[in-house]
């Protein structure tokens, strides 16, 4: 006789949690109205600016991991001298803000090669044709294809090592003005630009016009200032001092500005001189200066779980082209129909960022008016789901999968849903799709309502945000128990109060999402009432009936 199959291990599922509140806020608004006169002098100190903040990067990574507090006040005394003290504390902490960046992400290539290695020396070890399993790839399918994976795997080999050598040297390598737009310069007719316009890009990109803010400071900041009125001034260089136009080598622009968000909280820190951030930035594609404000807020102790499932929930599932939204109450019941919200993931970055923006503000919306406080959301990271070594030929999975904006929508929907008074809950995104495809999927459909694994998946994933199962009932007892295969649920636990009031005749399946008006008569009703006599007076029907609504 055969061995029994082993059961399938299946991967711990962490516990629900309530992401935290942003801790930062930004507004930015465009400087209109601006003379001759004040462009010059925003391009002049932009330029001069950024030169030494050029030279201050080279000086930094020159200094690799000998860095110390003596080379950076020796670096900050020799650009003092050539702008001011406050300039160079902004340049100097913006270079170390970069620095330390390119250390996060060679570090993360580095992990990435590792992963890659690892994967091809363990197919390369597998015979030809070996099929793989759901947690380790197989074996490759032809000599051919087998001996250009060695090829690969001596390149990436090579790769690691270099990166791992210029790690540990605290070597790093920085483009300011950005990698993308200096590869550009080699295809300006792809891009459809001329020298003359690619060099404007250029040198705007590598201007630096940022000041850090400073707490006790007239309104916040005494590099860049910016009145209740919307004056906007600000502290010149040593160097162009001649061109102020205001006492204390300050130029006053002629444009003033008004943002059009967060007016109250802006003019509140400035009012109580409270530190504020200011960053000047030319479009050199449209011609126009835009002001970009910023600060920090406190960590706000985020509300307990138990509190952000008082009101049901909303569940959303993330996807390469729409979210899938469902409602469900504090049983877990889905409520209504299924909500879908899309965007279109191609084209300019601009553009992504928007139709992501205008997704999350309609399920911000629809989900104020359900009168629910909470969104729950799959905690998804697909960073090491993108390898090519991993997914081999399968590009257009790999594609969809790269597709899927996890660290862009994280950021939006956190921010966008506390400014809406929402909760975000996370939840581990293990087998949402595959149980609430199982488990929802096909009970919720009806001639009128069209489910989608998607939508399915956002059942699972709000259940398990209320702290309930995802499938919708336990298993029936074996057939020699005394009740027989009966309707089973887990909607309610042992403590539950009202639990043992009337209940649906057996013949009421548990998996049929809508309520039947009417019992059929004969033989299977009678069996079924005397099944539900023998359970009341036995005392052994502890369970409620599951409550679905279309």
């Amino acid at each position: 006789m055969s061995e029994p199959a082993k059961k399938k291990q299946l991967r711990t599922i962490d516990a629900p949690f309530v992401a935290l509140g942003p801790t930062g806020v930004a507004v930015r608004d465009r400087l209109k109205h601006l003379t001759p006169q004040d462009e010059k002098v925003l391009r002049l100190v932009g330029e001069h600016l950024g030169h030494l903040a050029s030279l201050d990067l080279s000086a930094r990574c020159r200094d690799g991991n000998d860095h110390s507090t003596e080379t950076w006040a020796s670096r900050k005394r020799d650009l003092t001298s050539a702008s001011s003290s406050r300039w160079a504390g902004s340049i100097t902490k913006a270079t170390h803000d970069q620095w330390a960046l390119s250390r996060r992400s060679q570090l993360a290539h580095i992990q990435n090669l590792e992963a890659g290695t690892r994967t091809l020396t363990h197919r390369l070890s597998l015979p030809l044709g070996e099929k793989g399993t759901k947690k380790a790839a197989g074996g490759y399918r032809s000599k051919n294809e087998w001996f250009q994976k060695t090829r690969r795997l001596t390149i990436l080999e090579h790769r690691l090592d270099t990166a791992r050598a210029e790690r540990e040297a605290g070597v790093v390598h920085v483009v300011r003005g950005g990698r993308r737009l200096l590869n550009t310069r080699h295809n300006l007719a792809a891009a459809q630009l001329t020298e003359t316009e690619w060099r404007r890009r250029w040198e705007a990109e590598r201007w630096f016009l940022a000041a850090d803010g400073e707490s006790g400071k007239r309104y916040g900041n005494e590099t860049i200032r910016v009145t209740p009125e919307g004056e906007v001034s600000l502290k010149l260089p040593a160097p162009l001092a001649e061109l102020a136009n205001a006492k204390h080598g300050r130029y006053v622009l002629t444009s003033r500005i008004a943002f059009a968000h967060r007016v109250a909280e802006w003019a509140d820190r400035i009012e109580s001189n409270r530190a504020v951030a200011y960053r000047i930035q030319y479009d050199a594609e449209r011609g126009r200066w835009y002001l970009t404000t910023s600060w920090q807020r406190p960590v706000v102790r985020t509300i307990p779980l138990e509190t952000a499932q008082a009101k049901g929930m909303v569940g959303v599932d993330t996807n390469a082209d729409r979210f899938a939204a469902y409602q469900l109450d504090i049983s877990g019941n889905p409520v209504g129909d299924p909500r879908r919200f899309h965007y279109d993931l191609s084209g300019s970055a601009d553009h992504r960022d928007a139709q992501i923006r205008h997704a999350i503000t309609q399920v911000l919306h629809w989900a104020k008016s359900c009168g629910v406080d909470a969104i729950a959301i799959e905690d998804l990271d697909f960073t090491a789901e993108k390898t090519r070594e991993k997914h081999g030929r399968r590009k257009r999975f790999r594609q969809l999968i790269s597709g899927i904006p996890t660290g862009r929508l994280k950021a939006r929907l956190v921010s966008m849903a506390a400014e809406a008074g929402l909760s975000i809950v996370a939840v581990d995104p293990a087998y949402t799709s595959q149980w609430g495809g199982q488990h929802w999927q096909k009970p919720l459909a009806t001639p009128r309502r069209k489910m989608t694994r998607h939508d399915a998946a956002g059942i699972a994933i709000g259940r398990r945000a209320l702290g309930h199962p995802i499938r919708r009932r336990a298993a029936p007892p074996h057939d020699d128990q005394s009740d027989r295969r009966g309707h089973r649920t887990v909607q309610a636990g042992p403590g539950a109060r009202r639990r043992k009031e009337t209940r649906p005749p057996a013949t009421e399946r548990a998996h049929d999402a809508r309520a039947r008006t009417g019992i059929q008569q004969g033989t299977r009703q009678t069996s079924a009432s005397k099944t539900v006599r023998d359970a009341r007076s036995a005392g052994t029907w502890v369970q409620d009936p599951l409550l679905l609504t279309d």
